[in-house]
């Protein structure tokens, strides 16, 4: 009974496995010729939490082929780090610090919004889904918006402009300003939701409602997994012509090990990759939270720490903080 068992759970363990290396084929396959692939992007965490909790029973068993999946996670650590991380501690001096935050149309109040982003004493702010609300920040007297999107600097904004444009509620934009003699970008991200709601990813004791919310889910994922095809191509190319160093950060809508995550971080850097430390999860209104926010840089900017600020909850969003150097 138990060689069968232990069958069982090898068929199991290497399918698994299979799905997991198949996830980082993400990096290469696109949306347009298999948006199915980027499924497995979110189901990644739980992906990775069945395979070890595998590898526990091989090794409990004294087995040696716990010693193969084991090798075999190893190759997985990357992928995993962009979910949990371990880094080091960066001692290197901060020339600034950038704040991103979806503030979900200020329903927590501005004056709460903006006393709590003031705290953190940033250089920029990047907010996304601003909402009709406009207040000044004391301490960032420079201030642009483009469409749902808004930026605050504590130096003057040389230039701003927009980079996706009538992209199906999906929204960037840039602002370039001096800091320490140096002119940076910053470019700030919304990517087309998936308009969820509790409801839509809530299990029903009826298996045929179950069967139909998924098929609905199918249905709602797979145009925006293509159509995040197209804005992230328009806002590499936006990074990759600027004259300038560029930091790229905002709510993507896309998880690690997504196409648009491995599109977007070629050639830039993560930096909670980098330098975060413990979960990286941003968004947290479901049961399972997940991360959807980034802050990446070009190879002239390193980044020195970056940090979830989960204090307290005045969107479905955390913000994220960056301190980089130059």
């Amino acid at each position: 009974m138990m060689k069968i068992l232990r069958i069982i759970v090898f068929i199991i363990h290497l399918g698994l496995l299979a799905l997991l290396y198949l996830c980082m084929m993400n990096a290469y396959i696109p949306p347009r010729v298999f948006a199915e692939l980027n499924f497995l992007s979110l189901a990644f965490p739980i992906l990775v939490l069945g395979y070890c909790l595998l590898c526990l029973f091989w090794i409990l068993s004294w087995k040696k082929r716990g010693l193969f999946f084991l090798l075999a996670l190893a190759l997985l650590l990357t992928p995993i780090r962009r979910w949990v991380n371990y880094s080091t501690e960066n001692k290197n001096a901060s020339d600034f610090k950038v704040v991103s935050f979806n503030i979900k149309a200020a329903e927590a109040g501005i004056a709460n919004i903006d006393y709590h982003l003031e705290s953190f004493f940033p250089d920029i702010i990047l907010i996304q889904e601003k909402g009709d609300f406009k207040e000044e920040i004391e301490s960032m007297p420079y201030r642009k918006e483009i469409d749902i999107l808004e930026f605050y600097s504590k130096t003057p904004i040389i230039e701003f402009g927009r980079i996706l444009k009538d992209a199906d509620n999906s929204y960037s934009g840039y602002i370039d300003t001096e800091i320490k003699g140096k002119r940076i970008r910053f470019i700030n991200v919304y990517l087309k939701p998936f308009e969820l709601n509790k409801d839509m990813v809530k299990p029903s004791k009826n298996l045929r409602v179950t069967k139909e919310k998924t098929q609905n889910l199918i249905e709602r994922f797979l145009p925006v997994f293509k159509a995040h095809q197209i804005q992230v191509e328009q806002i590499r190319i936006a990074v990759e012509k600027s004259p300038y160093p560029v930091v790229l950060g905002g709510d993507f809508n896309a998880v690690p090990n997504s196409y648009e995550y491995y599109y977007l971080s070629q050639n830039m850097t993560d930096s909670f990759l980098e330098v975060g430390k413990g979960l990286g999860t941003t968004f947290h209104d479901y049961k399972f939270p997940i991360r959807i926010d980034y802050l990446f840089s070009t190879k002239e900017i390193k980044p020195v720490s970056l940090k979830t600020d989960r204090s307290r909850e005045l969107s479905d969003h955390y913000p994220i903080i960056g301190e980089f150097s130059y």
